[in-house]
């Protein structure tokens, strides 16, 4: 009977060594590791890519924000309640479900009468949220229907707009995955420090 109480005790302390052994190496080491990596090697990324415009902070580069007005480029519509990023998440509607196909319809042709465009001319991601509703880009397709607008509430050359698009425009990742997209809060900064 001692010699079973002593192989418990032994064992016991040893499942209580490795606990803490784990819990100092999983639980703190590698965190502490990864963490420094992070900030050393990735900053920007590690920080939440932020941008920021005139020394302060205004957004992330990988979150969407809501643009309103004639004068900027609006983002896709957003299933987060105004790109809340607290409740992130897509509208779950199927695609034959008939209150997406109202909203849809409803925003194409919101979309074409503020850009003065057919309907026809609105691209899928104008009138449809992504995922998560906080996508920050667009495609280039939508930024370009919406150029003269922009242009004219600037009082700016359609010209000098559509390049500023261009420059923004990031094209598929390693050359084959995604597809190209336009940063709305990147271009619409690089349109206010045109003046």
């Amino acid at each position: 009977m001692t010699h079973q109480i002593t192989a418990f005790a032994r064992q016991a302390l040893a499942a209580v060594r490795a606990l803490v052994v784990l819990t100092i190496v999983l639980g703190l080491l590698y965190p502490l590791l990864v963490t420094a990596i992070g900030q050393l090697a990735f900053r920007d990324q590690a920080n939440g890519s932020r941008v920021s415009y005139q020394g302060r902070i205004v957004g992330s580069s990988l979150l969407g924000q809501s643009f309103t007005g004639p004068e900027w480029f609006h983002p896709r519509p957003s299933a987060a309640d105004g790109y809340d990023a607290s409740v992130s998440g897509g509208s779950n509607l199927g695609p034959a479900n008939p209150e997406l196909l109202r909203t849809v319809t409803e925003r194409r042709a919101q979309v074409a009468r503020e850009n003065g465009v057919p309907e026809s001319a609105v691209p899928a991601d104008a009138v449809t949220a992504s995922g998560s509703g906080l996508d920050p880009h667009i495609s280039p397709e939508y930024a370009a229907i919406q150029v003269n607008r922009v242009a004219r509430a600037r009082g700016l050359d359609p010209a000098r707009v559509a390049q500023l698009v261009r420059a923004h425009t990031q094209g598929r990742l390693l050359g084959f995955l995604g597809e190209p997209r336009v940063n709305v809060l990147e271009l619409n900064l690089a349109l206010e420090q045109l003046g």
